[in-house]
């Protein structure tokens, strides 16, 4: 991260208040992160990069509901790094978030996430930031990827008053390519239906190296299909 930006920001929040406490400071950081990273991004366009060569970081997120906007908040982030269908297996990244409210019964049973655990869990300022490090330059990829979008984009918003700009790839921009006329689209049905096992589902991490393996089997068939890039 660029440090005059952040001094930048951070000399506009002094000259405002004469008290800067250490939150303020951080949320300083947080933001200048950001807003730096957006302008680092790599100019090459990922939709002309080989599939062979393309990095993605496959990700989940868990929620209390479907409406950010209403106040429905991320619970938790699971991902897992690729390079063209090759999985990293070693390369995770897991975080609960703690939102400050109690989480109904259903999510809890949903997701086998506790109210004691997420008390335990850091900001999801935080973690969101420690994500997009651990993402770094890849394109970000999920399975029903607008859930993803709108989470991220009204989080990023909320708490570093600033817009989510990386791209996010959906899965179904692969499989509905191979299969179009496939019916399934949930994420256990579409395991099943490529006999990859069903485990831990709800669970963000599991859910993300789920949609890895659909990424790695479906990237390859387009591949077949004489598709060499993502605009192809």
């Amino acid at each position: 991260m660029a440090f005059e930006p952040f001094m930048q920001i951070l000399r506009g929040i002094q000259g405002k208040r004469s008290n800067v406490g250490i939150g303020d400071v951080q949320n300083a950081q947080q933001m200048a992160f950001l807003r730096n990273l957006q302008k680092e991004k790599k100019k090459e366009d990922t939709l002309k990069v080989p599939l062979d060569e393309l990095d993605v970081v496959v990700f989940d997120i868990e929620t209390t509901g479907f409406k950010p906007e209403q106040g429905d908040e991320i619970i938790s982030i699971g991902a897992i790094k690729m390079c063209g269908s090759f999985i990293q297996e070693e390369a995770v990244f897991y975080s609960l978030i703690n939102t400050g409210k109690e989480i109904s019964t259903e999510v809890v049973n949903l997701t086998g996430l506790t109210n004691e655990k997420l008390k335990e869990a850091r900001h999801v300022g935080d973690v969101l930031i420690e994500f997009l490090k651990f993402a770094k330059d890849c394109t970000l990829v999920a399975h029903h990827a607008n859930h993803e979008r709108n989470f991220l984009q009204y989080t990023s918003n909320r708490v570093f008053q600033t817009p989510f700009k990386q791209r996010i790839v959906d899965t179904s921009f692969l499989y509905k390519i191979v299969e179009p006329h496939i019916q399934l689209s949930s994420l256990e049905d579409l395991c099943k239906h490529n006999t990859i096992p069903v485990i831990g589902r709800h669970h963000a991490l599991e859910d993300a190296k789920m949609t890895a393996k659909l990424w790695s089997l479906y990237l390859e068939k387009v591949k077949m299909l004489g598709c060499d890039t993502l605009q192809d």
